[in-house]
């Protein structure tokens, strides 16, 4: 049966072949002139492959024959490289989508202190018809001198050294030549990325963003954890992770198929998405003994601003949120809360949104 998306076939079943045990006769002689004795063929060792692959022999589809044959059985799994696609079919349809799938490496966490590293872009159109991605992809891929030490921690995260990058600099011309026409950016976790390209590139300011990691309920979707690489890992691929560019085709590659749950691909989810306003709630002047079944209900504690608050997707799930609060934490009791609007010029950015105020 062919796979539409890995383009290789599977075998039905997985032939056995019993090998009977190798017999040892002792004390015995060879006779003048007779032929050997047969012995039992042995599978190929790993040491054998190895052999095979040094002196050139094509071996290359035994071993796409044996993995198939491996995947087809249930006591087996097969993981492939990821290999990046960078050309795909021409749009079905009139309309499309421009996006920037983004990934950033950086000297640290904190976007105020800290300073990219590296900076990778994917650009590409979206067939809005099927949501898969239409035409050439072109790669943007570039590393950058702090001016501040690269610590050993970050660099073994991203294998990328002080020698690296020193005297580099990204192209911001022409970064922002590919940023013309785009109608969204994709970044995995987006909160973080954001700040810093903004910080970096002030085009990304005037741009739309989604983000992978937080628009899409990936545990709704029956994955057990939506961490880039176990999302890979789930689709049957591996890859050489947190160097960014290698993380921008691993996103691609999640995101151009379709969602488990629902009928349309990663993609087209997020540009719905990114058309939607979202919003933060905060649980204003809650009472604190509502502080637990806040904690439980998903809210987080701002330090900062001393409230609890939690996000949410759309005007529906808002509302219900309301309605929780006035009976849970507020037990029915008056209150007024405040919560932000968030369109996609704003959402992951350090900037405020709407500021609203909402009477229970």
């Amino acid at each position: 049966m062919n796979h539409p998306q890995f383009d290789f076939a599977f075998v039905a079943d997985l032939p056995t072949t019993p090998v009977a045990a190798k017999k040892r006769t002792a004390g015995r002689k060879a006779v003048p002139g007779s032929a050997p004795a047969s012995e039992p063929a042995l599978a190929p060792t790993l040491a054998d492959v190895g052999q095979i692959t040094a002196i050139g022999a094509p071996i290359a589809a035994d071993l796409e024959s044996m993995a198939c044959a491996l995947g087809a059985h249930p006591d087996y799994r097969v993981v492939r490289r990821l290999q990046p696609r960078l050309h795909w079919p021409p749009a079905t349809g009139a309309k499309v989508c421009r996006v920037a799938v983004l990934d950033t490496e950086t000297t640290g966490l904190d976007s105020s202190k800290e300073k990219i590293i590296e900076l990778a872009l994917l650009l590409l159109d979206i067939d809005m018809e099927t949501g898969l991605p239409a035409g050439e992809v072109q790669v943007y891929d570039a590393l950058e001198d702090p001016g501040i030490p690269i610590s050993k921690e970050i660099e073994g995260i991203t294998g990328i050294s002080n020698a690296m990058v020193k005297g580099q600099r990204l192209d911001d011309d022409r970064i922002e030549a590919l940023l013309a026409d785009v109608d969204l950016v994709i970044a995995h976790n987006a909160g973080f990325d954001r700040p810093f390209a903004e910080a970096r590139i002030p085009r990304f300011r005037q741009l739309a963003w989604a983000c992978s990691f937080a628009d899409i309920g990936w545990k709704e979707q029956g994955r057990s954890s939506a961490k880039l690489e176990s999302l890979v890992l789930d689709m049957g691929w591996f890859y050489d992770a947190h160097r960014a560019e290698m993380d921008c085709h691993a996103l691609l590659a999640i995101l151009a198929v379709p969602l488990p749950k629902l009928a349309h691909t990663g993609l087209a989810h997020l540009i719905t998405q990114a058309s939607k306003p979202s919003y933060r709630l905060q649980a204003t002047n809650a009472p604190f003994d509502a502080k637990d079944l806040l904690k439980a209900r998903g809210y987080r504690w701002s330090a900062e601003q001393k409230v609890w608050h939690t996000r949410l997707g759309d005007a529906v799930a808002l509302q219900a949120e309301f309605d929780w609060l006035k009976e849970h934490a507020y037990h029915q009791r008056a209150a007024v809360v405040q919560f932000e609007k968030l369109d996609s010029c704003v959402r992951y950015s350090s900037r405020p949104g709407e500021l609203l105020l909402h009477q229970l």
